[in-house]
């Protein structure tokens, strides 16, 4: 059964939805039992009396609870809670395991939502399992205790959620989005729809507009504060040529990624609404099909899940003026892998060169709107195979040379992932095997492509200097009491100093 949040927290959720506070915003929903609607905490509509009140931690305990998402305020829209413990295991197995169902990819491994869902997503949750390092069965079992739903309950919400913004807020056929939120049909599609929801799917259809020649656009929320500057300035200094553009508070890229088996390229741009705390996420219509797993991708680069309370409340004290420095993530972990490789012991500045010139040398040409977008970042595969000679022409030394091939092999054959959800010890390890690659590098390889919140590069000469300390050792000791944000209060520490060393 779904877990009702219990008072005394409910009374906090009940203020918290009366001021339509924003910082609480995908911490908890609430639910109506006179209209049979859940709402966010930023929901505009008249306040329901408080008996008819229950709150809830996440959608999908609501949806299992009978109720439907709110029109008006769309839950899909909501930041995802993101909350992490040193402490709970069962906790961060539950987190892992749902980190890995958001994937739109996993969604593709279950047969349609219809009344045989439990039996078919065994297989699923199995290689969940079996990534986590536990027994399927024990995974169902701490899913449940920390979401109260079932695991598959909670894939379903993610889906029709999914599924129900693109509705919202695109043009694409009704083919289209029941493809890309994971149905074999719009057939069974529009089933689940009806049967979970009351709905039928065009009926969220809004007013067709003329299309839009500058691609497909989408509203992702986050929790204030949140410093869009910081952000942009960070991109904008280590923005590659060809690449990435940062200009009038929009962040511009070219992106090829994988859908399957499939290979998709084109360009996306993020403008940020901070009157509304949202990203407005335009893509080409090369990208269109694959639009959850960008979303999912944006969403974990620019940061948008974060929960600045939890974080402020172990930060804030000793970084005042840095309460909305968010950690800037990858559309790409293996790009960033590289430029992680490439910044090692040199300047940005350095560090963009090589960077331009690597993406020249080996990037595929790209067309886009945008001028000076042309390349897309060279692929494992392009990496892999260039020599040596080429690498050094590039003035990219031999043990960086080792270390880029060497990472690039591994990623080809599968035997380092990076993105989140992988389990951390083990990846970082393994990056740690690999020549040329240290704790420092793999460290932030972990802040930012594998989204761990307490990555910590002790190594960084610059954060021993603003610490106050002249070795690794003394920097992580010093940083203990800032756990599990340890990631965030390295982030604060950069964007306090003019001068940056971090890559």
């Amino acid at each position: 059964m779904p877990a009702i949040i219990d008072i005394p927290e409910s009374d906090a959720c009940y203020l918290a939805l009366k001021a339509h506070d924003a910082r609480f915003d995908g911490s908890f929903f609430a639910a109506v039992t006179s209209t049979g609607i859940y709402c966010r905490p930023v929901c505009r509509v008249k306040m329901p009396r408080r008996e008819n009140l229950r709150f809830y931690r996440h959608a999908a305990e609501a949806e299992a609870a009978g109720f439907r998402p709110c029109l008006r305020c769309r839950p899909e829209l909501a930041p995802r809670a993101a909350s992490w413990s040193t402490e709970d295991a069962s906790r961060i197995l539950a987190l892992q395991a749902a980190r890995l169902m958001d994937e739109p990819d996993a969604w593709r491994h279950i047969a349609p939502m219809d009344s045989t869902v439990e039996q078919s997503g065994g297989g699923l949750m199995t290689q969940i399992a079996q990534k986590v390092g536990v027994s399927d069965r024990h995974l169902r079992r701490i899913f449940e205790s920390h979401f109260g739903v079932s695991p598959l309950q909670y894939l379903q919400t993610r889906r029709l959620l999914a599924a129900k913004q693109l509705i919202a807020d695109t043009q694409l056929p009704m083919a289209q989005v029941a493809l890309s939120s994971g149905f074999a049909s719009v057939r069974r599609f529009n089933d689940a729809f009806s049967r979970h929801y009351g709905l039928n799917p065009s009926a969220l259809r809004r007013a067709r507009s003329a299309p839009d020649s500058q691609g497909v656009s989408v509203r992702l929320g986050w929790r204030p504060p949140y410093d869009v500057q910081a952000m942009l300035d960070f991109l904008r200094r280590r923005a590659l040529p060809g690449v990435e553009q940062v200009a009038d508070r929009e962040y511009t890229r070219t992106l090829g990624l994988m859908q399957g088996a499939q290979g998709r390229s084109g360009w996306l741009r993020v403008r940020f609404d901070e009157d509304r705390a949202q990203a407005v996420l335009t893509a080409s219509d090369s990208l269109a099909a694959a639009l959850p797993t960008l979303i999912n991708r944006v969403r974990a680069a620019l940061d948008l899940d974060a929960d600045p309370i939890a974080i402020h409340a172990a930060l804030h004290t000793a970084f005042p003026s840095s309460d909305g420095v968010r950690v800037p993530g990858t559309l790409d972990g293996f790009e960033l892998a590289v430029r992680a490789v490439l910044g090692q012991q040199i300047t940005v500045a350095a560090a963009r060169t090589l960077g331009a010139r690597l993406v020249a040398a080996f990037g595929e040409p790209v067309g886009t709107p945008v001028a000076g977008l042309d390349r897309l970042f060279p692929t494992p595969a392009a990496l892999a195979a260039a020599s040596g000679d080429e690498l050094g022409q590039l003035g990219i030394t031999r043990q960086r040379q080792a270390a880029l091939h060497a990472l690039a092999h591994a990623v080809l054959e599968g035997r380092i992932a990076l993105h989140p959800g992988v389990d951390i010890a083990t990846t970082c390890a393994d990056l740690r095997a690999l020549p040329g690659i240290g704790d420092w590098t793999a460290q932030y390889i972990a802040l930012r492509a594998l989204r761990w919140p307490d990555a910590f590069p002790a190594g960084d000469v610059a954060l021993q200097k603003a610490l106050g300390v002249s070795n690794a050792r003394a920097a992580t000791q010093a940083a203990e009491r800032w756990r599990p944000w340890r990631g965030y209060s390295v982030l604060r520490v950069w964007h306090a100093m003019e001068h940056r060393t971090s890559p």
